[in-house]
């Protein structure tokens, strides 16, 4: 039987669990992002086609998205970068963002969101920045180049132009508001020895105060988290507890509390959602909460 004929069977075995569940645990990689039209980075091909200009000069994702590359040419990485972060502006979260948060909402303990994302999209999609971990930190903030006073500021009063063709910024980059050297995004790098962590660890320990206070192993849904990058895969199945799998890669995921729908993340959102209409004779739009789980 094919994976398309048994989503609806796996959806409903989702659903289950979900209303069994007293908390829900997202954990989202770079797949989560494509329903919504961002691009998609596996593979060299896949990478250079998304930016042509550094497909022509041989530049693989790990050498722009690094920081020795804002120190050997400043005006290219930000043209990256900077194209990357009015991309993210622009684009509308998909309809998956708002079915997690609706099943997170109806939950006791509700929703927390571990992602390797920079995109800050959950927090565009109405996710409490509270509830959010961005493992690998974040587009939409800062940090200076030289790290000369270990400070984090916001992007928001930058506003890149970038040379599509060229893949080039072409106004002026944003500077440190201490020390006037060029800045650079709060984003974990490939060979990143000098990437301010100091605001994902405050996150991180508010995740970690959100687990204990509900003194319960979570549901986790798993999302768009792929081998390549490891950082969710790995939190997400040391979480403990049950996990719902959303990935439409063919690989193996074993065990009685391991439930793989292989399956983008809207279309697999969208199953779970029908499914759980369909038990429950109610509707569910993205904002309407679900009812609660029976008590036990």
């Amino acid at each position: 039987m094919t994976q398309t004929a048994l989503l609806p069977a796996l959806a409903h075995q989702a659903a289950r669990w979900i209303r069994d569940a007293d908390a829900l645990l997202v954990a989202a990689g770079a797949g989560m992002g494509v329903d919504s039209g961002l691009p998609d980075f596996r593979g060299r091909e896949g990478f250079w086609r998304a930016y042509p200009a550094l497909g022509r000069a041989g530049l693989a994702f790990e050498e722009i998205a690094n920081p020795a590359a804002f120190e050997r040419d400043p005006m290219l990485a930000w043209g990256f970068y900077g194209h990357r972060l009015a991309l993210y502006r622009r684009t509308a979260p998909h309809p998956g963002f708002g079915i997690l948060r609706a099943l997170g909402d109806a939950l006791p303990g509700g929703v927390f969101v571990f992602t390797s994302n920079v995109d800050g999209h959950f927090q565009k999609a109405g996710f409490d920045h509270q509830g959010v971990v961005e493992i690998h930190g974040s587009i939409h903030h800062l940090q200076c180049l030289q790290d000369c006073r270990r400070a984090i500021w916001s992007a928001d009063g930058f506003e890149p132009e970038v040379d599509r063709e060229a893949c080039r910024l072409l106004n002026a980059a944003p500077r440190c508001p201490h020390c006037g050297g060029i800045a650079r995004p709060n984003i974990l790098m490939f060979d990143d020895w000098h990437w301010l962590g100091s605001r994902t660890a405050d996150q991180l320990a508010r995740f970690e105060a959100w687990r204990l206070d509900r003194g319960c192993r979570p549901l986790t849904i798993e999302l768009g988290a792929g081998r390549h990058v490891i950082t969710v895969r790995q939190f997400a199945e040391r979480s403990g507890g049950r996990m719902i799998r959303i990935n439409p890669e063919a690989e193996a995921a074993s065990g009685p509390d391991v439930l793989h729908l292989r399956c983008g993340a809207l279309e697999g959102l969208t199953a779970i959602r029908e499914a759980l209409v369909g038990e429950a004779s109610s509707t569910l739009d993205g904002t309407a909460p679900l009812p609660h789980p029976p008590s036990r």
